[in-house]
């Protein structure tokens, strides 16, 4: 899917990276969870701090309209709006960025954390390269004294910075191993069970046989059986085996490291986006399934996708207004499947709007509180929803606020 990349520039007020919208596909395609990686890089947030000599240190990804603190240093952040942060422009180059004074510099003076507490002076930031001018986060140490970073200092930061992208990447690949396991023992217990069941019915015949036999005294044919019987016997003792071998994975309420359940994928998304929705004063409410509460399904990309719906849905919805997420997993005999409702309060959209959404040709529009429009969050979530063999329903008018509808196959 292509978009008018130069046109969502233009309509865009905030800095934005001609290779938006593969830049956020990359960082997707990690599929972290913001909310749990502190410990994976708090002695490398700590060090870049050290290096530099600054009281703060950072480590942050940008997805479409919120930077996520994965880990910090002196400064205890989770989240913050894209457009207030200084790290917009750091993804801008693959170089680092550096403003020496913020007080002075006309794009920050008026933030927050500049004119108030913590008071930020200093800034200088490494981009987070995933590949070749994918930037997708920046590891920045601030302070609220003026510093001058020598070049010693300057090529450790970089050093710490590649090796953010390394554990990155390490992770992703770690995770994706775990699922191809996983897969491959359910593969195993799936051939254990084929193999038990023909094999039973075979022992079983051969013992009728056997009985027989001996009734009529055949010992050529109670010797033949007397074989089948051993060997049945051995084949069923291998599958019972098999299928013992990874009990433990199945114990009720147990969730593998690439798995959630309704009630986890709840408490993750409320963690993620409560901050967003008091800072709005929006009604945040996430609903379950009591039935399949409990039942587990790959996590793969939920993050990804809820979020940036729910993402989306406060940016358009005013204060006061309401963001309600309804999470269900329908079982059958046959297959489960996973539906995301997202509904808002807010301006709604046209039919035009919604079928350029499914179309992939959406622009960008800025939220109900004033925040900047970047686009490519909801062309990011439909190339995301596709890539899992699902299905997207937009349903909305004008004023009457929207509904998001997403159906996920599960195995």
């Amino acid at each position: 899917m292509k978009l008018n990349v130069q046109e969502e520039l233009q309509q865009a007020s905030a800095p934005v990276p001609e290779n938006e919208y593969e830049r956020l596909i990359s960082l997707a395609n990690l599929d972290l969870d913001y909310s749990d990686h502190q410990n994976n890089f708090k002695d490398l947030a700590k060090l870049a701090a050290k290096v530099a000599g600054t009281s703060i240190s950072l480590v942050n990804m940008i997805d479409s309209l919120t930077q996520w603190t994965i880990s910090n240093y002196g400064m205890d952040i989770d989240q913050m709006l894209r457009e207030d942060t200084v790290c917009q422009y750091t993804i801008m180059s693959n170089e680092p960025f550096e403003v020496g004074d913020m007080t002075i510099d006309e794009r920050f003076r008026e933030l927050s954390y500049v004119k108030g507490d913590p008071n930020i002076r200093y800034y200088y930031g490494v981009p987070l390269q995933l590949n070749a001018g994918l930037n997708i986060g920046s590891l920045c140490v601030i302070d609220s004294q003026q510093r001058v970073l020598d070049p010693e200092k300057i090529e450790l930061l970089k050093i710490i910075a590649d090796e953010i992208v390394g554990r990155l990447k390490t992770f992703k690949v770690m995770e994706s191993l775990k699922a191809k396991l996983l897969e491959a023992n359910n593969t195993q217990k799936k051939v254990a069970h084929d193999i038990r069941g023909p094999i039973g019915g075979i022992i079983g015949l051969a013992s009728i046989i056997q009985g027989q036999g001996e009734n009529n005294q055949m010992e050529e044919v109670l010797e033949f059986i007397s074989l089948i019987h051993k060997s049945g016997n051995s084949v069923l003792e291998l599958a019972d085996e098999i299928l013992s071998s990874h009990k433990p994975e199945t114990k009720s309420g147990i969730l593998s490291s690439n798995e959630f359940n309704l009630s986890v994928f709840r408490e993750k998304l409320l963690k993620l986006y409560e901050p967003q929705a008091r800072n709005k004063n929006i009604h945040f409410q996430v609903n379950t399934t009591l039935a399949t509460e409990t039942v587990p399904f790959s996590k793969n990309k939920l993050l990804q996708i809820a979020g940036n719906l729910i993402s989306n849905a406060m940016k358009f919805t005013p204060a006061n207004g309401e963001v309600v997420v309804d999470l269900d997993l329908a079982v059958n005999q046959f297959d489960k499947t996973l539906v995301i409702v997202v509904k808002d309060t807010g301006i709604g959209l046209s039919k035009d709007a919604a079928t350029a959404i499914l179309n992939g040709t959406s622009g960008t529009t800025d939220g109900t509180g004033g925040e900047s429009g970047y686009g490519f969050g909801l062309a990011l979530v439909k190339h995301l929803i596709e890539s899992l063999k699902g299905n997207l329903r937009i349903n909305s008018q004008p004023g009457e606020g929207a509904m998001f509808i997403v159906t996920l196959p599960q195995k």
